[in-house]
This record gives structure tokens, sequence and C-alpha cells, in this order.
């Protein structure tokens, strides 16, 4: 096919000569010098072929050799890694057997850690110690054994805050105030229960990781300890401490005063502290009107003479201005103007019983009405928030609580007016039988 198409180039390009000579002989030397040429060119790309199959089998050879030589450092890397595996289990179990009780140890110096850093957080002692617990947080989080370092940290933490919460310290530090403001101040503290400084009580948090001042200090009888005990320098005085860190004096400074707790009553309470206001008032008024009226009573017995800023003298004028001698007319003298005290003796009894009966019963409507306010809050949220319930049931027992405040005392004070008042009395019958008595003698 090669040697036709050489042919019928060299026929294209000796056309012209083809037909200009006109020859056979021209025609085949062409034919033979086409062949010759295109027989060189054959051997030239043979020659070529060769030495290319040549190289390609070198290089396949070079890649085979080299495919060997990686096989066998595969295998010879395999074999060590195996090797390595076996020698790290053998040594694994060489350092447990070793370690023993260490690891077990290890795990429990982690746990106290832990422990520790928990208390450290919220602790007193770290308002003039910060960031204690930074080495302690490393340790934790490590994988690793803890190092001698670490343990001796451990150890000194641990000890630090023993011994500080023996301690009173003074130290200076900033304070954060109730309004926010933050200010340096000199604080007392009391080992790891109480920090004080002016006058109040701090505590710490371990957000901001600085002391603050409560928004609300507990009652007087425990701020007044506190200026004596700042002007303390030496020897032993009273403090009032928190032995649970902060917890009792959170829930003193919630616990409502008197004020607050009367507020918590509402309205109706508000109405049972004015009735028995008036009340024992009254009572009290009532009592001294009675003290008196018996003094005067008294001091009229041991005199000759009646006078009438008194019960039992106005009875005697009331015998002396009748002038009779008859018994049947005395003694009905003596009735008309012992009927005539009894009255004012006896004054405000009754109001006094009303207030004391009507003070529970006032309780008992704040009873009622906070119950019903506690079971609106139950209708409306549900019973997931106490908190939600807790100003109807303030109110249902304040106003009970205050009812019977008021209604005990009044109670009380009614007896004693009734007897004051019927001793009284006794005191007229008495008086009335022994003027009768001496009439009649006479």
């Amino acid at each position: 096919m090669k040697l036709i198409m050489s042919l019928m180039l060299t026929l294209i390009f000796t056309g012209n000569a083809w037909s200009e000579s006109k020859s056979l002989d021209q025609l085949l030397r062409d034919v033979k010098q086409a062949q010759q040429l295109e027989r060189k060119i054959n051997h030239r790309r043979e020659a070529e072929f060769l030495a290319e199959k040549k190289t390609q089998q070198r290089l396949l050879q070079a890649a085979q050799a080299k495919l060997a030589a990686e096989e066998a450092l595969s295998e010879q890397l395999k074999q060590q890694l195996e090797h390595n595996e076996a020698l790290l289990a053998k040594l694994e179990g060489e350092l447990k057997n070793k370690s023993g009780e260490l690891g077990e140890l290890f795990g429990v110096a982690r746990q106290v850690a832990g422990d520790l850093v928990a208390d450290l957080t919220s602790s007193l002692v770290s308002a003039q110690y910060p960031e204690r617990e930074k080495p302690l947080v490393n340790m934790i989080d490590s994988k690793a054994l803890p190092t001698i370092t670490q343990l001796e940290t451990l150890w000194f933490t641990l000890q630090q805050e023993m011994t500080e919460a023996g301690k009173v310290v003074r130290f200076n530090t900033e304070i954060q105030s109730a309004t926010g403001a933050r200010e340096q101040a000199e604080v007392i503290r009391i080992g790891a229960f109480n920090a004080i400084a002016k006058g109040g009580y701090l505590r710490y948090s371990p957000d901001t990781h600085i002391l603050d001042s409560l928004a609300r200090q507990p009652s007087s009888q425990y701020l007044d300890l506190l200026h004596a005990f700042a002007q303390t320098q030496t020897g032993i005085a009273p403090i009032a401490i928190d032995p649970t860190r902060g917890v009792m004096l959170s829930m003193l400074i919630q616990t409502p005063d008197t004020v607050e707790r009367i507020e918590q009553g509402g309205v109706i309470g508000f109405i049972i502290l004015a009735l028995g206001a008036v009340g024992f008032l009254y009572a009290l008024l009532r009592l001294a009107i009675l003290m008196l009226t018996g003094s005067k009573m008294t001091q009229q017995m041991d005199s000759a003479q009646a006078l009438d800023d008194n019960p039992l003298g106005r009875v005697l004028l009331a015998t002396e201005k009748s002038g009779s001698q008859d018994a049947e007319t005395l003694e009905l003298v003596l009735d008309e103007a012992i009927t005539r005290e009894v009255p004012a003796l006896e004054k405000g009894l009754s109001l006094i019983k009303l207030f004391a009966a009507v003070a529970p019963l006032l309780g008992l409507l704040g009873t009622v009405t906070g119950m019903i306010a506690t079971f609106q809050s139950i209708s409306l949220f549900g019973t997931g928030d106490p908190k939600l319930m807790a100003d109807g049931i303030s109110q249902a027992l304040v106003t009970t609580m205050l009812g019977l405040c008021v209604a005990i005392p009044l109670l009380f004070l009614y007896n004693l007016l009734a007897s004051r008042s019927k001793t009284l009395v006794q005191i007229l019958d008495e008086q009335s039988a022994g003027i009768m008595s001496r009439r009649m003698g006479n």
C-alpha cells in the first residue's frame, strides 16, 4: 500500500516529465528510485522502533525493580510495626504492673482536684488569692499522669484553703457596691465564712471574681455586731458567722421584716391592724378610767364625807338626799343609784368583745381571698413555679396571723376590764348593804 502511494506521488510529480519524455526507460528508472527511497525510509523507521522498544524495556525493568524494592520495604515495615505493637503491649503491661496502685492514686488526685476547684470557685479566700484554681484545672484536663509539681500544687492549695479558713484577715481590695460602682476598701475576712466592709456583709461573685456588697443587709441585730467587731484589733469580739458559707445569709436577707410581713396581708391586714389599734387604745383608756375610779372609791371608803367624783360617793350622796329611814324606800334609792353607776363601769366592754370577735373573722376573710388569688394563679400559670402562688398564700397566712394577734390580747383585756368593773360593782353592792345595815341598826 505504501509502495502504491509512493508510486502515485511519483507519477504526479513527474507528470510533466512523463508528458515530455514519453520514455518508458525513464519511468522505470523513476519507479526504481522511488522504491529505493521508500526502502530507506522503512529501514530508518524500523531502527527507530527497535531503539524505542529497547528504551521501554529498560524503563519497565527499572519500574519492576523499584516495585520489588518497595514491596520488600513494605514487608520490612510491616514486620517492624508488628514488632513495635507487641513491644508496646509488653511495655504497657510492665508499666501497669510496676505502677500498681499509682493509677488509682492519680485518679483520686484528679477527683480531689475537681472538688477543690468547685470549692475555690465560690470561696471567699479566692477574693484575697485569685486564680488559684488554674493549675488544678490544667491538671484535671491533662490526659498525662500528674507531675510531682502538680501534686505539690494540689497539696499546697488544699492546705492553704484549710489554713485560711481559720484566720481573721484584714486586706485591701476592690469591692463592688450595691449601685454597681467599684471602689477600694478594707475588707475583714472571717475565715471562709463571712466578709465585711463598711459596716455591711459582702459576698464573693465567681463570675466577676470580686466581692459585692449585698443589696439588702440582714437585720440590725447582726449589723450592730459588725461595728464593734471592726473596731476590735486584739482579743475576742462577738460576731455572727455563716457556717454554710453564704447560704444562711442569703436566706436571712430574703426573709421579710415586720413591715413587709404586714404589707403581705394586703388591705384586709391593714383593716385588722387598724381595728386592733382602736381596740387596744380604747381598752387601755377604759382600764385607766376603771383604775382611777377604783382608786377614788378606795379613798371614799376611808373618808367620812361623800364626794361626787366617784360612784360610791354618788351612791352615798343619793342616800343622804333621800333622808328616808324606811328600809324599802332606802333599798329602792340604793338600787336606783347603783343602777345609774353600773353602765358607766361596764361601758365599752361589749365593743372590746366585738373587736376581739371580728378580728379573727377578718383574718378568715383574708385567708379566703388569699386562697382565691392562689387558685387563680394556678389556673392561669399552673403549679410549675411556686413563686406565682406565694403572694396569695402569704396573704392567707398573714391575715390569719394578724387576726389572731389582735384577738388574743383583746380577749385578755376584755376579761381584765370585765373583772375590774365587776369588782367595782361588787364594792358598790357591799357598801350599799353596809349602809342598809347601819340604817336598820339605828
